[in-house]
């Protein structure tokens, strides 16, 4: 259900539950397609795809007070990572080539030879060409019927451990609840439960137009961020003004998720690109 999916448990259980009904749902979907359809022997059998209104939803999610996310993360370099070759080829299958579709949408990687072990630095060339702005290291461990996936996500400011998912009884069911578990991370870091808003400037550096649009639509993609606006601009560097919600960190945390780095020297806020070469002081 769509609104399960981009809510928490704890903020739909604090409202009394969000039940949804059939006049609820025929308001909150914009349209209705029957998909692999098949008939025979008597019987029709087709899947119901539904699309959801996003203004509806998120009307019907303020009036309630509930907090939500409605944008994805960053897209991510995933590194299957197995104890065995064998392992690590069954694996690699289970992942596919990656998912567009979730909250944490990926990218499986290609390139042979990543660890446990690698960083940023290893991992952004094959990252920055297929357009992932973070590396998720996925690594599975356990037996037949017992499969756990230990999560870490990689920026340039370090790994960071997100968490181990319950066991699995196969590999396709280990594919699914590491994007639960990343979906699950995703809302944690990005639902804003306060509507306190700080304004705020900041000094965008910059070494060519592609660098620009790319700094300026990760701050405006940003969850935390409102009333993003350009107030200068020149050929290597802008002022922009915005608002945030959140406190400092937790904004630095968002930004270095997409790929930007937000530093304070003594002309205030400088936002940079955290992984290019010419993102660094």
């Amino acid at each position: 259900m769509l609104i399960d999916r981009i809510t928490l448990a704890e903020d739909r259980l604090q409202s009394g539950g969000l039940v949804v009904d059939a006049a609820l749902a025929d308001r909150l979907s914009a349209a209705v397609d029957v998909q692999e359809e098949t008939a025979g022997a008597g019987r029709y059998k087709g899947t119901l795809a539904v699309v959801y209104n996003p203004r509806m939803v998120r009307a019907h999610l303020d009036g309630l007070s509930v907090p939500y996310v409605d944008t994805q993360a960053p897209k991510g370099l995933l590194v299957p990572l197995a104890g065995s070759a064998g392992l690590d080829a069954a694996w690699r299958e289970a992942l596919g080539t990656g998912r567009d579709e979730t909250l944490s949408p990926f990218v499986t990687a290609n390139s042979p030879g990543y660890s446990a072990y690698s960083d940023w630095l290893e991992l952004s060339p094959e990252a920055g060409a297929l357009g992932a702005r973070r590396g998720i290291l996925a690594e599975l461990s356990g037996v037949d019927g017992a499969w756990q996936v230990t999560v870490s996500t990689v920026t340039a400011a370090g790994t960071e451990r997100v968490g181990t998912t319950p066991y699995a009884s196969s590999l396709e069911v280990a594919v699914d609840r590491m994007v639960a578990l990343l979906d699950e991370n995703w809302k944690e870091v990005s639902v804003i439960r306060s509507g306190e808003r700080t304004p705020a400037t900041a000094s965008v550096r910059y070494t060519s137009l592609a660098e620009w649009n790319t700094l300026r639509g990760a701050l405006a993609r940003s969850p935390l961020i409102s009333e993003f606006r350009i107030e200068a601009i020149a050929r290597d560097g802008a002022l922009v003004a915005f608002s945030y919600a959140g406190d400092p960190p937790r904004l630095q945390n968002d930004l270095l998720q997409r790929g930007v780095s937000l530093s304070e020297n003594e002309m205030g806020w400088i936002v940079r690109s955290a992984v290019s070469p010419s993102g660094e002081p």
